[in-house]
C-alpha cells in the first residue's frame, strides 16, 4: 500500500505541475541521464564493480523552494535483474542569513527507496535528511557542508528490519561531511577559463545497513572527486567526473561485495533543463 501511495502521489504531483507550467510558465526542472562505471552509494559498491545507468526527473515547484524528483538506477550487467532502485524524493531549499559571513544554505528532504522487483516492500526504506552548506564561511570557492541522515525500514518486520538474515537493519543515522572547491584553470585547447569542481566527503555510519547488512558504528569511507561542466546549449549541460574512494570499515567492504578497500570510478551526466 505504501508503494502505491507514493507512486500515486508522485504521478498526481507531476501532472498538476505540468498544468501549472502551461498556465503561468513558472515551473522549472531538469532531466538527467547518467552512465556510471560503478554505482557507489555512501561507501557501498551497490552492483559489485558493475556499471549502471541512471535517469531522473526533477521539478522545481514555482520557485517556492519546494521540489520533487523521481530517480531510477539499474545495473548494465546480467545478475542484477532484481536490483533496480527507484527513489521518490521531496525537498525544500532555503537560505538563512543571506549575504552574511554565516550564510547557511539548507535543504530538508524525504526519500522513499523502492525496489520494485522485490515483493511486499521487503527491502523498501525511507529517509529524512537535513543538508547544510556555508558558501561564505571560508575563502572564496571553498564550501564546507554537512548532511544528517535518518533512515528506517518501510516495514519493521521486513528483510531490512527485524527479519534481516544478515543481522543488520536499515534503521539508524548517518553523518556526511563534505568540502567542495571550484578551481579555475585555463583550458589548454581553448585558452578559456574552466572551473574544475573538486569534491571530498567522509561518512560516519551509525549502524545503517541499507540492504540489511550488519554495518559497524564507525567511519566508513573517504571519497574524492573532480568534475567539470560543458554547456552544449543554453539548456543542456554535459558533466564528466572521476572519483576515488578509500573504504575504512570492513563491514562496509563485505557489504559491498568487494574485498578491495579502494574504489575508482567515472561518471558521465547529461542534464537537460526546462
Amino acid at each position: 500500500m505504501a508503494q502505491k501511495t507514493i507512486i500515486a502521489s508522485v504521478v498526481i504531483l507531476s501532472v498538476f505541475a505540468c498544468f501549472a507550467q502551461a498556465a503561468d510558465n513558472e515551473l522549472h526542472g531538469s532531466v538527467d541521464l547518467q552512465y556510471l562505471s560503478k554505482f557507489v552509494w555512501r561507501g557501498l559498491d551497490v552492483y559489485d564493480d558493475k556499471s549502471a545507468t541512471q535517469a531522473s526527473v526533477t521539478l522545481d515547484l514555482w520557485g517556492t523552494g519546494f521540489g520533487t524528483q523521481i530517480h531510477s538506477s539499474r545495473a548494465n550487467s546480467d545478475g542484477f535483474e532484481n536490483s533496480e532502485w527507484l527513489r521518490y524524493y521531496f525537498f525544500y531549499d532555503n537560505v538563512l542569513w543571506p549575504d552574511e559571513r554565516c550564510q547557511t544554505n539548507y535543504r530538508l528532504g524525504y526519500y522513499y527507496y523502492n525496489f520494485p522487483d522485490n515483493p511486499d516492500q521487503n527491502v523498501d526504506a525511507q529517509e529524512v535528511h537535513l543538508a547544510l552548506a556555508w558558501p561564505k564561511a571560508l575563502v572564496e570557492g571553498l564550501v564546507p557542508s554537512y548532511v544528517l541522515v535518518k533512515m528506517w525500514p518501510s516495514h519493521s518486520d521486513s528483510l531490512i528490519g527485524a527479519k534481516s538474515p544478515l543481522g543488520g537493519t536499515a534503521s539508524g543515522f548517518a553523518h556526511i561531511f563534505m568540502l567542495d572547491y571550484g578551481w579555475t584553470v585555463t583550458c589548454p585547447f581553448t585558452n578559456e577559463p574552466r572551473v574544475i569542481n573538486l569534491h571530498s566527503e567522509t561518512v560516519f555510519n551509525d549502524g545503517v545497513g541499507p540492504q540489511g547488512q550488519n554495518i559497524d558504528h564507525d567511519w566508513t569511507n573517504v571519497m574524492f572527486g573532480a568534475s567539470t561542466d560543458f554547456n552544449l546549449s543554453s539548456n543542456m549541460v554535459f558533466t564528466p567526473a572521476v572519483y576515488y574512494q578509500i573504504v575504512m570499515d570492513k563491514s562496509c567492504v563485505a557489504a559491498g561485495g568487494d574485498l578491495d578497500k579502494t574504489e575508482f570510478w567515472a561518471t558521465a551526466n547529461l542534464k537537460i533543463k526546462f
